[in-house]
């Protein structure tokens, strides 16, 4: 059983940062291409960001080209997600995915999701 455990959210400033943390837990040994999503009230699931199972290939949404970056460290099973000069509009549920098959950029493509984690970016 593979369980994804995000941390790294909170209420910021406009303008500010934070660092989102995401654990592979369970099924040691295997790596994952692993991204994230995010999810505002009244929207549907979005996606923010992907990285390649070597970590040599990164994928960013426009929304946040420039701002955010995907990182990840195979040694610890962790995916990273750098959120700069956030803005209001950044507001939403953060989620950690893992093992795409297909269109990564369609939530439906994702085999295993993150319980969330609350990003609140205030003006």
């Amino acid at each position: 059983q593979v369980q994804l455990v995000e941390s790294g959210g909170g209420l910021v400033q406009a303008g500010d940062s934070l660092k989102l943390s995401c654990v592979v837990v369970g099924r040691t040994g295997s790596t994952y291409p692993m991204g994230w999503f995010r999810q505002a009230p009244g929207k549907e699931r979005e996606f923010v960001a992907a990285i390649t199972q070597d970590g040599r290939g990164t994928f960013d949404a426009d929304s946040v080209k420039g701002r955010f970056t995907i990182s990840g460290d195979n040694a610890e099973n962790t995916v990273y997600l750098q959120m700069n000069n956030l803005k209001p509009e950044d507001t939403a549920v953060y989620y950690c995915v893992a093992d795409p098959d297909g269109e990564f950029t369609m939530p439906i493509a994702w085999a295993y999701w993150g319980q969330g984690t609350q990003v609140t970016v205030s003006s």
